[in-house]
């Protein structure tokens, strides 16, 4: 007869695991691992403590102000950048594990999109974690900053924020800079690169449209208008405004309305 330890242990304690996971591989294979039905024992109705996520001892952290710039023009340019997108892209997985993890009372569908979205991030990472030993370097070779991660502490009691400010503006960002990167990239010959960018750029107006349909209905459950909701939480938090020029189709296809758009760009 099986007992308690012989069955597969619950999607909550296999998210955890994954989420406190520091081995980069290691939390990789656990996320390819997560998809699957998701039961009633599965489910929690209060939202979770937030863990602080597994990460290796490199890449060093330090304020955003202190990374060299990441121009293309030499091998070394061009791997700074390329680590740049990698530490963003595992940053991303814990991000979507968290989401998974955090929110209790959601309904399943919100569960599998986000361990969907971990899985993509897992595999953008062992992407430009592939390009970066082509060029002959690591993860954690160089310096990194945090920011992602301190904007899901920031909302770490709101799914309604988090999916506001997570997909819909940090990761949206990467909608807005990737294509000139990937021009750059062009000019510089270096179409591997290229190639793992626009696989990144097309999977990324999907996780987008994630946070913008569980935002939306967010804010349906609360009764808020989504639009002036997204509009005074972006004032709120980014009180600078967001960098332009958007990237207007691809935010449009990642569910952004033409007023969510035309207020972004008049701020800051």
């Amino acid at each position: 007869m099986a007992t308690a330890a012989d069955r597969p242990a619950g999607l909550q304690t296999r998210l955890l695991q994954a989420i406190l996971t520091r081995d980069p591989d290691d939390k990789c294979r656990r996320v390819a691992a997560l998809p699957g039905p998701i039961g009633p024992e599965d489910r929690w109705a209060d939202p979770r403590s937030l863990p602080v996520p597994g990460r290796p001892e490199r890449p060093r952290l330090v304020p955003p102000r202190q990374l060299e710039r990441r121009g293309v023009g030499s091998p070394e340019g061009r791997a700074r950048l390329v680590h740049a997108v990698a530490h963003i892209e595992f940053n991303a997985v814990n991000l979507a594990l968290d989401a998974a993890y955090r929110f209790g009372g959601m309904p399943l569908a919100f569960y599998q999109d986000w361990i969907s979205v971990a899985v993509d991030e897992a595999r953008h990472f062992g992407l430009m974690q592939t390009r970066l030993q082509q060029m002959g370097f690591a993860y954690g070779d160089f310096p990194a900053h945090d920011g992602l991660w301190q904007m899901a502490v920031s909302t770490e009691d709101s799914c309604l924020a988090r999916m506001a400010l997570v997909p819909r503006v940090l990761e949206a960002r990467g909608l807005d800079v990737t294509p000139g990167m990937i021009r750059r990239l062009q000019s510089a010959g270096d179409s591997d690169t290229v190639a793992a960018l626009e696989i990144i750029l097309r999977e990324e107006v999907r996780h987008v449209e994630i946070g913008t349909r569980w935002f939306r209905y967010c804010c349906r459950q609360q009764q808020l208008d989504a639009d002036e909701t997204f509009q005074q939480l972006v004032q709120l938090h980014f009180s600078r405004g967001i960098k332009k020029p958007l990237n207007r189709p691809a935010r449009l296809a990642a569910g952004f309305s033409e007023v969510e758009l035309a207020r972004l760009e008049s701020l800051g």
